[in-house]
């Protein structure tokens, strides 16, 4: 190597350079590359994501392969200048192009190159795949015996090197990549996969039309009250209960009522003869198995009951689809009966509302695991019934009481802050 012109050794000594960059790069992208994306780009026939997606299953040999590559083109560097030192200055300059060497190996042969593995994976991991694949097959001897030695260090301190080759999501990290993805994702499609993801934590209780606002026929009513009641309501499926709302004893819809009524007169007899027997669900049923439920049984109506039995509200397919895609409107105040705009601007909610439909409404946050309605919540926090005209900061929103009643708080003005209301 001595006697090697100082051309061919610098030539050469640039060769490993730009050798150990792409092994340091290559190395990175690898590495770092989304497996997700990697997955997508190997099912839609990308020869190169498939071996990059192939040596990844094997991460400990991938990295034999590239440490062992990368470690041999250093090693032949410093050794090649070395020489170049000793032609060119004599021992004296070998300290100075070890210095030199180290520098432009850090700068252009590790840095450099990482940094762009990790700004652009894709455009190293794919094409490098097509080396390491080879390297592999040829160095496979050499990488197996050092792999041998590694999982065994690896196995004496308690790790097995293939536990951590899942790339499996959790729920929350999956959130997490929802959430952030807002620049390839629609806000209103990125809505919608999050509310599916929520659907596990919330149950029947948190969306239910409670009780005492269920709308429902009484067959102990006169048939006229009962035809006046089938006439103006606004649902199409009702609750069919026999001298009290606990009591129910079917549910029928609307149509085939009508219908009934038009051929042959609608008595109470053809009322329970047309009512389909009530579906109940316990309270605390998650909204995603209510969802696939109602699919099995092929019901659209399911009567929510407590521990004991008693009859607590009403769910609707509807309402549980609404969690998903929202409400059918355009502006979501306008979505909600208790959610109003006053004459100076501000909102006037009424506290009936349940947590859930505010949160949505206004992309509030306020806690759903306690109280149900902005009612109870106020209660929890105040704990007494506050009189008109109190003021307060309920989970950083500042509202005020405009109207109560004996048992509760009926109707909270938001107070306005810098135009806006909520957190978008």
């Amino acid at each position: 190597m001595n006697d090697l012109p100082l051309v061919s050794l610098f030539v050469t000594l640039i060769i490993l350079i730009v050798l150990s960059a792409f092994f340091s790069g290559s190395e990175t992208a690898l590495l770092t590359m989304n497996r997700y994306r990697l997955r997508h780009l190997a099912d839609h026939g990308n020869h190169g994501a498939r071996l990059a997606r192939k040596l990844l299953e094997r991460p400990d040999r991938l990295i034999g392969v590239i440490l062992l590559g990368n470690n041999f083109v250093n090693t032949m560097a410093s050794a090649l200048a070395t020489v170049i030192a000793l032609q060119l200055g004599g021992e004296a300059a070998i300290g100075i192009a070890a210095g030199i060497l180290t520098l432009v190996v850090l700068v252009f042969g590790e840095v450099t190159p990482k940094t762009y593995g990790t700004l652009y994976p894709e455009r190293l991991a794919l094409p490098a795949a097509y080396v390491y694949t080879l390297l592999l097959k040829i160095f496979y001897p050499i990488v197996w015996a050092v792999n041998l030695i590694t999982n065994g260090l690896l196995q004496l301190m308690g790790v097995a090197p293939a536990d951590g080759s899942t790339t499996a999501l959790s729920r929350e990290e999956l959130r997490t990549v929802v959430s952030e993805s807002s620049a390839m994702v629609p806000e209103r499609s990125r809505d919608m996969l999050l509310a599916i993801l929520d659907l596990e934590h919330a149950t029947v209780e948190d969306i239910m039309i409670p009780r005492h606002e269920v709308e429902g026929i009484d067959i102990q009513d006169s048939e006229e009250e009962i035809l006046q009641a089938i006439r103006n309501t606004s649902y199409t499926r009702m609750p069919l209960f026999d001298g009290s709302v606990d009591n129910v004893i079917g549910v029928f819809h609307a149509r085939n009522a009508l219908h009934a009524l038009l051929e042959k007169g609608l008595d109470k007899a053809r009322l329970r003869e047309i009512a389909r027997e009530p579906y109940f669900v316990p309270e605390g049923t998650p909204l995603y198995q209510q969802l696939l439920n109602f699919q099995r049984l092929k019901r659209r109506v399911a009567l929510v009951v407590d521990e004991y039995g008693d009859f607590l509200g009403l769910i609707t397919l509807t309402d549980l689809l609404e969690e998903i895609v929202g409400e059918f409107t355009t502006d979501p105040y306008d979505s909600l009966e208790e959610i109003h705009r006053a004459e100076d601007g501000s909102l006037l909610i009424d506290c009936s509302i349940g947590l859930r439909d505010l949160n949505r409404a206004l992309r509030w946050e306020l806690p759903t695991d306690g109280p149900k309605t902005l009612n109870g919540l106020i209660l929890e926090y105040l704990e007494t019934i506050p009189e008109p005209g109190t003021s307060l900061l309920l989970h950083a929103h500042p509202l005020e009481i405009i109207q109560t009643t004996e048992s509760g708080v009926k109707t909270v003005k938001v107070i306005q802050r810098a135009g806006r209301f909520g957190k978008r």
